[in-house]
Parts: C-alpha cells; sequence; structure tokens
C-alpha cells in the first residue's frame, strides 16, 4: 500500500523576506522527486521546516491523510540528510552501523560491497565519497517511508554520484524521496518527478524544456 506525504500552504519570512510563500508538494512511496531552484531559492529550507527542524510561519503537513503538528509524531516517518557531514569522526564504520540499525538488519546492510570495502575503517580514515555513501545508505536503510536528501552529492566524482544514485532508485521502491542538489544532472538523472523553486513557490515541471523558459537553466545546458 502508498504511503503519501502532503506538504501544503508552507509560509517563511527572513528579516521581512518572503523565502516561501504557499508552497504544495505532493510525495508517495516511489517517487523521487527532484528540488530545483537557485542558490537562495528556499530548497534547503524547505526540507528542513519538512522534517522540523527550521520553524514555518504556517506549515500544514499530512501523512496519509492524517494532520502531523509536531516534530514528535514525524520522527518515525520522515528522515532526513543535512548537507553537513553528521557521523562523528571518532567513530568507527562499525559503530555508526550499531548505533544506526537493528541487529537483524545489519548482515543485508553490510553486503554492500561498498560498505565491505570500509567497514574495518574509522570515519575519520574515509574518503569524501565513501563517507557520503555510508551517511546516505544509512539514511536510506532506516524504517522512515518517507526520506530528505539535502546535497547528497556534495563533493562527489560522476562515478560515486552515479553509485548513490543506484542506492537511491533500489530504495525508492517502497520510500518516497525528495532530492535537492546543485549538480541538477545528477538529480533529474535520478528524479521520477522534478519541482523547480522560484519566487518562493514550487512549479511543477511537465517537460525539462521548462526550466529553459523559467530561467534555470540555459539552451544546451540539459
Amino acid at each position: 500500500m502508498k504511503q503519501l506525504l502532503e506538504v501544503d500552504s508552507i509560509q517563511k519570512h527572513f528579516n521581512h523576506k518572503t523565502v516561501l510563500s504557499d508552497v504544495f508538494l505532493r510525495c508517495e512511496t516511489g517517487d523521487i522527486i527532484g528540488l530545483l531552484g537557485r542558490n537562495g531559492s528556499g530548497k534547503s529550507t524547505l526540507l528542513k521546516i519538512i522534517f522540523g527542524i527550521v520553524p514555518a510561519d504556517y506549515k500544514f503537513i499530512r501523512i496519509n491523510g492524517k494532520v502531523k503538528r509536531k516534530t514528535s509524531e514525524l520522527l518515525n516517518e520522515i528522515s532526513y540528510l543535512p548537507q553537513e557531514n553528521f557521523i562523528p569522526k571518532t567513530f568507527s564504520v562499525k559503530k555508526a552501523i550499531c548505533l544506526s540499525l537493528a541487529k537483524e538488519e545489519r548482515p543485508l546492510f553490510c553486503e554492500d560491497a561498498m560498505i565491505q570495502g570500509i567497514l574495518d575503517k574509522k570515519i575519520a580514515h574515509l574518503s569524501g565519497g565513501e563517507l557520503r555513501y555510508l551517511e546516505i545508505k544509512l539514511i536510506v536503510s532506516n524504517p522512515s517511508k518517507f526520506v530528505l536528501l539535502d546535497e547528497p552529492y556534495n563533493g562527489l566524482s560522476p562515478v560515486m554520484a552515479e553509485k548513490i544514485n543506484v542506492l537511491i532508485r533500489k530504495k525508492s521502491k517502497d520510500k518516497g524521496i525528495i532530492i535537492t542538489d546543485h549538480k541538477y544532472h545528477h538529480v533529474m538523472d535520478v528524479s521520477t518527478r522534478l519541482i523547480l523553486m522560484a519566487n518562493g513557490k514550487t512549479h511543477h515541471i511537465d517537460d525539462t524544456n521548462e526550466l529553459i523558459e523559467k530561467g534555470y537553466l540555459k539552451e544546451g545546458m540539459i
């Protein structure tokens, strides 16, 4: 049975400036929604508001038709990957896995060839790509039905970005995933739907040429 996240009427102002205005977004399990937009368009702010770590002037969030007013009500429903690395560098990879996953889930998680290659390392000794892969896999492997990924490709090579997209596609079979990243090619490659944020509003994109028409991309960039 599909799960449904609905985000409606989001409003946010910073210093009397409108950042988000009546934003609407709908995400079902199976969706991979690419959230595009220029710097300062409110993409990361929107994800943080949905997750509950940034307050909104107004927000309306429903999961499977039920209104969720408190952040505590969303903790088991939505998971969030921040832009910054979140695993302490003093941890070992094994400790990070043990603290993040139930015991019965760990063997399958560790069958991954990428994880096998770093299993005996400390977090401090991982490359940027290895650490980001581990963090993303931990986030998408938890029980939540919806995942928010903020800049997952930051600092990654094209090869590592593709490995992450393979992981995202696999996990999207039973999760709804929303991604925002300045590396729009990677976002467009993995997404099943695209939303452009501009002037504080969400614009649902049916044809990628609309990204040019609305001024986000230039001719030849798609």
